[in-house]
């Protein structure tokens, strides 16, 4: 904290108003612009949108004038234990508004040992702030890239396996059984329930061509593939959703158990960037872990590369 200057003040509160969400929204962006990468993932803003219940929220305030200089998201899963994620102003920088965060989510976390952080971008200060704080490293999860403007293989099915666009009343369920049985080891992703997956489906990006299904003769489904946009769509107050020319990602590659190692993985993934390439995207990027090695090698061969990455730490 800057010598002389008044304490901050940290509000503790589990509802927030409209102006509160505005406010944390705002700061993220310009967080995400300084930084180039997001502080906060996409779960968490889907949450301070919603307005859900069951998190703890952390605000620190300039007590002269008001403005938000940081903010955390304290959630507690019954099995994985408490988790958080911050931001810190540009502006507010080298005033101990991270150090005061992160001791308070020690403090609140103290009988349930194990908190785990999440720091976006390898030049993200959560990280920094996690090294000094007696955190270790327990996932690392890779962004890759690739140009759009580069060739693209053909999209090659295996034989029998159509492709179809996502219908909501028709497909939702079948969806969410495969998206559980395809990431059973990744239960942020394979957990999602129907109110996660109607409240991206709701979001302004969500593009019903960039959410492709795979499925047999008998019309079972096999596997999906989902892109989005980032950067195009309108965000809150008119603002565009992140602060840097349109991207598109594969979002979510998901297969059947049963059904893998036909190559419709790379399939639904090259599907996936035809239709990007088609939107008049140039850049394409993915989030994977890094040790993946089957699904690192798919994105390598489709001329995928690594271009940052984000780092959960534990306590």
């Amino acid at each position: 904290m800057t010598p002389g200057a008044p304490p901050l003040l940290l509000r503790a509160t589990t509802e927030l108003t409209a102006d509160d969400v505005a406010a944390i929204l705002a700061l993220a962006e310009a967080s995400a612009g300084a930084d180039g990468a997001h502080p906060l993932s996409e779960h968490v803003v889907l949450h301070l949108r919603n307005a859900d219940p069951g998190s703890t929220h952390l605000l620190a305030v300039d007590p002269a004038t008001g403005a938000l200089l940081g903010y955390a998201h304290l959630a507690d899963d019954p099995v994985e234990g408490p988790s958080a994620e911050l931001a810190v102003s540009p502006d507010a920088r080298r005033r101990g508004v991270g150090t005061l965060l992160i001791d308070d989510l020690l403090r609140r976390t103290a009988e349930r040992p194990g908190l785990r952080l999440w720091a976006h971008g390898r030049g993200a200060a959560a990280g920094r702030l996690a090294a000094t704080r007696g955190f270790d490293r327990i996932r690392h999860l890779w962004q890759m890239r690739r140009s759009l403007l580069a060739a693209l293989d053909p999209v090659v099915l295996p034989s029998g396996i159509a492709l179809r666009p996502f219908e909501m009343d028709r497909d939702i369920d079948a969806l969410l059984a495969l998206n559980a049985r395809a990431f059973v080891e990744l239960p942020d992703q394979g957990g999602w329930t129907r109110a996660d997956l109607v409240r991206r489906i709701d979001e302004p990006w969500f593009d019903p061509p960039g959410l492709q299904l795979a499925h047999d003769a008998h019309g079972a489904l096999l596997g999906f593939g989902w892109t989005k946009v980032h950067g195009r769509a309108e965000g809150p107050g008119g603002q565009p959703d992140h602060p840097h020319d349109p991207l598109g990602e594969v979002y979510v590659l998901g297969v059947d158990p049963p059904a893998q190692g036909r190559g419709l993985g790379r399939a639904l993934a090259l599907a996936g960037l035809h239709h990007l390439r088609a939107r008049g995207l140039t850049t394409a990027l993915l989030y994977v872990d890094s040790d993946n090695a089957r699904a690192i090698a798919l994105y390598t061969s489709l001329g995928f590369a690594t271009w940052d990455s984000d780092t959960l730490f534990r306590r």
